[in-house]
């Protein structure tokens, strides 16, 4: 499944700008990549493992603005299409799950 985190944090003063880019790099320091400005995304392998990003993303919650998190499926995901400049582009892959036994 896949984990998105959409933000939108205010940026009027130079306090707020840093709050936003500590938000930004700490996301991105939990393995989330830039899918649009402010909607970051990441792969997870189970439900178990969302809830465990979620619970750390939590914990760094800025004081001010709006965060949501949403969980999609990767059949869900895949339907998604995206456009660059009217160019269709692929959806990305998801990473290649181990499985062990």
């Amino acid at each position: 499944m896949w984990l998105i985190v959409l933000y939108d944090l205010p940026t009027n003063s130079k306090k707020e700008r840093k709050d936003a880019a500590r938000f930004r790099k700490e996301i991105m320091a939990y393995g989330f990549k830039m899918f649009q400005f402010s909607a970051y995304i990441r792969h997870v392998s189970s439900r178990e493992h969302a809830d465990a990003c979620k619970k750390s993303i939590r914990k760094i919650l800025p004081k001010e603005g709006f965060i949501g998190m949403l969980e999609i499926t990767d059949k869900q995901f895949e339907k998604m299409e995206l456009f660059y400049q009217l160019v269709k582009k692929p959806v990305p892959n998801a990473p290649i799950q181990l499985t062990l036994f």
